[in-house]
């Protein structure tokens, strides 16, 4: 998140330019080996003082922190144990404690040598792979596969990966079988995706391993502190610029994977909500009817290119599920390429309709993708820029011209933060006046931001609604408003970035070509209480089903996370409550029985259950007729939860699981809402709203079915 309101970018005096020029002589390295040059040590040796002078944690580099260094390294180059030998590690474990003299000396060539054995092992697995696939598996053989090895101990002989890697292989096979593949078919994909694997191993050059390298270094201080290479960088600033077509998806390399990191508020990814952090893209097509090509084992930078292309074009990908184990059955998504704009990004509104004590109730919700400003227009005086805290403020009052507003929602699911200044600026909107956040430096100082502007444009029944996706600036808002009594959040725990970022050109000392960009944490947030919404997020006051899962999204799913805290609270006067408003208790109570009887809130608990059973399995069967049972069993209870939903709803049922997942492929692109499956956690948190508006104590004996009022957005004036 950019952090403008509080520090300007550091400036600290760091020895040495460098140079660029050809590799340094070597002897460690074997011949042919990609070697450190020139202009990587006096690089390494600025990265180093910029990261225990400029970072939060203000730690210096020394033995304790260089084996952690050299454990993060080791794990970014094998983290499923399938590469290096026992013999590999304890010959790399004489290096451990030499990190920290590495990156003050410069000479970075150890770490190279272990790439360049890392290197030489892949040559052998993948060409032990290649040679499996002369020959069709034994399917009837009852043995599993341990797909996750991050614990596993390391493997003592070349024999023992080459069984490991025959487990690897029929694994991959398998899947692809399953899809009705030949082993003619199936041999001759995974042919070429094992030699695009190792042609692209084969590409990688020197700033890419020292880029890696300096990765080891800044995560281990902190998960959003990182290194950018010059390329990198380039890729980071088109991202964030918004000036490219795409999906609005950040990917970064996973084994073999592009895996998704992260969703631009207002893309098509988000709008779409089909894709999930963490989710795996393995196939890739362009338009309706384009054949697919599996993308497994690409470079990074090839797949983001097959993605991106003209705007109101065509995209389709399979997918790996977050958490799914290789082999697992994936989905198919369809997504319409489009820009990446403020106007994407921008909040909408929407009017909906509970009926309580035979009375209707108008419930106005407004969705906040981004916390975003207008910087450009505002620079320019332009009095009607643009920025959520606006454009909230004019959605509220078209809400009003159509009709009464008895209560408001706060949508921020997905919002993953943004700028500063309109979190504080966001919250002043809704109480009259007091601090909203406090912010904390390096140095102990901190810093209380309040409410930019007296008084409130809404003082009505108000809830926030959050998800593990919601972060960083929605957490401040979040926290705020629970804070200050001003109104309940629902939803999920939110994902618990409490932490300030400052970008630093690593060019800034020197007149040479562009060497990068260092990311650093210098600060955190707390709220007004006084806790820290790092690494615990906000926890919301009632709790609502969710599929992500929180042990795989979240900062405390991260490595070398910072940890959570408390300072002293600042001085701030809670919001008085009608007496009439039921405590978050009683409303998670009434909530509970009209899950009872609602077949959309029971349909979304199961599948979230089924999915859990699921991301809990760590091995597989490579019996292909046991498989084949559980794939068909998985798929059988998929279709009768889908089926027993609308059999109590009164729709018609499918036949098939192909026909269920064409029609909810449909209903994620529609226009209209009534073609549109239903918001389950947004219909949930309107009937809590209208139980809040009418004081209501105990359940009602069914759950009154929730109308929706789409209203489409006035342009800016």
């Amino acid at each position: 998140m950019g952090w403008l309101a509080v520090s300007a970018l550091l400036v600290l005096a760091v020895a040495g330019s460098g140079s660029t020029g050809a590799p340094a002589a070597t002897s460690l390295l074997p011949p042919g080996a990609l070697a450190p040059t020139e202009r990587h040590a006096p690089l390494a040796r600025k990265i180093g003082v910029l990261l225990e002078q400029a970072h939060y944690r203000r730690t210096t580099i020394d033995d304790r922190m260089s084996e952690e260094i050299y454990k993060r390294y080791i794990d970014s180059l094998d983290s499923q144990r399938s590469y290096f030998l026992a013999s590999d590690i304890a010959e790399f474990s004489k290096q451990e404690d030499r990190f920290d003299d590495m990156i003050r000396s410069g000479d970075v060539e150890p770490a190279f040598a272990m790439y360049a054995r890392f290197q030489q092992r892949n040559r052998e697995r993948i060409q032990h792979a290649l040679d499996l696939l002369a020959t069709e598996p034994d399917w009837t053989l009852d043995e599993t596969f341990e797909f996750d090895r991050d614990k596993a101990p390391w493997l003592e002989t070349s024999q023992e990966l080459d069984e490991l890697w025959r487990k690897r292989v029929k694994n991959d096979a398998l899947g692809l079988t399953l899809t009705g593949k030949t082993w003619t078919e199936t041999a001759e994909l995974l042919r070429k995706r094992y030699e695009r694997g190792l042609k692209r191993s084969e590409q990688v050059t020197a700033d890419e391993v020292f880029e890696n390298l300096m990765n080891a270094y800044a995560r281990t201080y902190d998960p959003h502190s990182n290194y950018f290479s010059a390329r990198n960088s380039e890729e980071y600033r088109i991202q964030m610029s918004l000036s490219y077509e795409g999906i609005g998806a950040t990917l970064q390399a996973d084994d073999d994977y592009a895996s998704i990191v992260n969703l631009v508020p207002g893309g098509p990814a988000a709008a779409a909500g089909t894709l999930g952090i963490k989710d795996r893209i393995t196939g890739i097509a362009q338009d309706k009817d384009g054949a697919f090509e599996d993308v497994v084992g690409w470079r990074l930078d090839d797949v983001v290119q097959k993605i991106r292309g003209k705007g109101g074009t065509i995209v389709r990908f399979h997918v790996l599920p977050a958490g799914a184990a290789p082999g697992s059955a994936e989905k198919t998504i369809e997504l319409t390429r489009g820009k990446v704009t403020l106007e994407n990004q921008a909040a909408k509104k929407q009017r909906r309709l509970v009926t309580r004590n035979d009375k209707q109730l108008n419930i106005g919700v407004i969705s906040v993708p981004g916390f975003y400003r207008d910087t450009d227009a505002e620079a320019q005086n332009d009095k009607n820029f643009r920025s959520t805290t606006r454009d909230v403020t004019r959605l509220l009052a078209e809400l009003r011209a159509e009709g009464p507003v008895d209560g408001l929602v706060l949508d921020l699911r997905g919002d993953g933060g943004g700028f500063l200044p309109e979190a504080t600026a966001l919250t002043g909107l809704f109480i009259d006046k007091g601090p909203v956040v406090q912010v904390k430096d390096s140095t102990g100082h901190v810093e209380v931001l309040d409410d930019p502007s007296p008084g409130s444009i809404y003082s009505g029944p108000l809830v926030v609604l959050t998800d593990r996706y919601s972060a960083s600036a929605s957490e401040i808002f979040a926290g705020a408003i629970q804070d200050y009594g001003r109104g309940y959040v629902v939803g999920q725990r939110t994902f618990g970035k409490g932490t300030v970022q400052n970008l630093i050109p690593m060019d800034r000392w020197t007149q040479k070509p562009v060497e990068g960009q260092l990311t650093v944490t210098i600060g955190k947030f707390y709220r007004v209480t006084g806790e820290s919404t790092q690494h615990r997020g906000v926890e919301p006051d009632i709790i609502l089903p969710s599929a992500i899962d929180l042990n795989e999204v979240g900062e405390s799913s991260l490595d070398a996370a910072l940890p959570w805290d408390r300072i002293a609270p600042a001085s701030f006067q809670r919001f008085a409550a009608p007496a009439t408003v039921p405590t978050a208790v009683v409303l998670d109570r009434n909530e509970a029985e009209r899950g009872k009887t609602d077949a959309n809130f029971q349909w979304l608990a199961n599948s979230i259950a089924a999915d859990e059973k699921l991301r809990a399995r760590k091995s597989l069967s490579l019996n292909l007729a046991k498989r084949k049972a559980e794939r068909e069993s998985s798929e059988a209870a998929r279709l009768k939860l889908e089926n027993d939903r609308r059999t109590a709803l009164g729709k018609p049922v499918f036949a098939t699981t192909v026909e269920m997942d064409a029609a909810a492929s449909a209903a994620a692109t529609a226009e209209a809402a009534a073609d549109k499956e239903p918001d389950i956690l947004l219909d949930s948190t309107t009937e809590i709203v209208g139980d809040i508006i009418a004081g209501v104590g105990a359940a009602p004996a069914a759950k009154p079915r929730t109308v929706v009022q789409q209203t489409p957005a006035a342009p800016a004036r």
